[in-house]
């Protein structure tokens, strides 16, 4: 009995999700996606229109994973400082078997400022992850873990940015102690 293709185009999708994380959309060839999805030229291209839709389709099953991963840690019981050390932490652990980096800062550089396809994804999916750190960073000030002097907005974004910055410095070899000092400095700002 032939797999259902739901399976073959999900198990396709997450071999293509590796491919671009490692290597970047204009590097990673239709070779290379033949090679990291198993599947043949003319298949890729039957079940995807194109690279970019085969990009796209990537693009979203990696921001829906990590997000709701981060969804799920920042809607958890646990004291808000120690949700958002927890997501740091997480960022700093280099030795989770993924490609080192971040495929959604990748896409911002390379692809966003000429992709408005690209951009507005991005976009949509960063408005989730704000808005999820500032209501969690308000409830920190309400609980009076945060100071409630300072702009949880402000706040949210510098999570973001430090997040995106830790992978960038992953991405060039940061080690996981140059990572978990700079989760530590972000902490003592928060």
């Amino acid at each position: 009995m032939a797999r259902p293709r739901k399976f073959e185009e999900a198990r396709a999708v997450d071999a293509a999700m590796r491919a671009f994380w490692t290597a970047g959309y204009e590097a990673t060839s239709t070779q290379d996606l033949c090679e990291a999805t198993g599947l043949g030229r003319s298949s890729i291209y039957n079940t995807f229109k194109s690279k970019h839709d085969l990009f796209e389709r990537a693009l979203d099953r990696y921001t829906d994973e990590r997000t709701a991963g981060l969804l799920e840690l920042l809607d958890g019981d646990r004291p808000v400082r120690e949700r958002l050390r927890t997501l740091l932490e997480q960022t700093a652990d280099t030795e989770t078997g993924d490609p080192a980096g971040c495929l959604v800062v990748n896409a911002i550089v390379e692809m966003a400022p000429r992709d408005p396809e690209i951009a507005e994804r991005i976009s949509r999916d960063q408005a989730r992850r704000l808005a999820a750190l500032r209501a969690t960073i308000e409830s920190g000030m309400r609980a009076g873990e945060i100071d409630a002097g300072k702009d949880a907005l402000a706040l949210a974004h510098f999570v973001v940015a430090t997040v995106s910055g830790m992978r960038v410095a992953a991405r060039g070899g940061a080690d996981r102690a140059t990572l978990s000092a700079i989760a530590e400095t972000a902490m003592s700002a928060i």
